[in-house]
């Protein structure tokens, strides 16, 4: 019966957020990681029936999975500050926000960005594996998804580490105002780099798995610095 008091409630929705986030932070490293690698040293036909099999799938889990990791993580943080008021983000706790900020554009570049973009790769393959011809805007459709991409996978380092930070690490503190505008400021510039343009050294970094982590963990450093000075 303790399952359906207050706080039971808001343990399932955490056990949710857990599941689905795991499955979504999972399919993403998958992407970046393994498959991205795979198809750029595989032959032709393997990757276009990759593509057209194989990658629908995948994106189906991927995108579903942000949906409940976003929604339950929403509904959550409307509950605790049903229960705790402004209290909650007076705190420590309110170190979540920023990885709240980081999964909700992680969220909306899946919905928004990658999936449609990709939705275009995939008709453009099936098109072609059914005789046709590929679509001229496929291959700028691959760059957009594959940059939302790997922006998103270098806000999920910091993004999980903050995620936890407000409960399990509350000597952090809470951040200071100005470090909420700083972090949104920067945090919002870095993924307008990913919308904006396909080349140039700001995406560099972004090009091979090694660079992508490695920046993943810079920004977390950078959020750090600044949620703590």
């Amino acid at each position: 019966m303790a399952l359906f008091t207050s706080d039971g409630v808001l343990y399932l929705l955490r056990w949710i957020h857990y599941l689905a986030g795991i499955t979504w932070i999972g399919l993403l490293y998958y992407f970046n990681f393994v498959q991205g690698p795979f198809f750029a040293e595989t032959d032709a036909s393997t990757k276009n029936n990759a593509t057209a099999k194989l990658v629908p799938r995948a994106l189906w889990w991927f995108r579903w999975a942000a949906m409940f990791t976003f929604l339950s993580g929403l509904v959550m943080l409307i509950g605790f500050y049903h229960k705790l008021g402004m209290a909650y983000f007076d705190g420590p706790y309110a170190l979540i926000l920023i990885g709240a900020l980081l999964g909700t554009l992680m969220f909306l570049n899946v919905w928004l960005v990658i999936w449609p973009k990709q939705k275009i790769v995939i008709a453009s393959t099936q098109g072609v594996l059914g005789g046709g011809q590929a679509d001229p805007g496929a291959a700028a459709a691959a760059r957009r998804a594959f940059l939302s991409s790997r922006t998103n996978t270098m806000f999920s380092i910091p993004m999980l580490f903050f995620m936890g930070a407000g409960w399990h690490l509350p000597v952090l503190g809470r951040p200071s105002n100005l470090a909420f505008i700083l972090i949104t400021a920067l945090v919002l510039l870095l993924e307008a780099n990913s919308l904006v343009g396909t080349t140039g050294a700001a995406k560099k970094p972004l090009e091979k798995v090694s660079g992508v982590i490695t920046s993943g963990f810079v920004l977390f450093v950078v959020l750090l610095i600044i949620a703590q000075v």
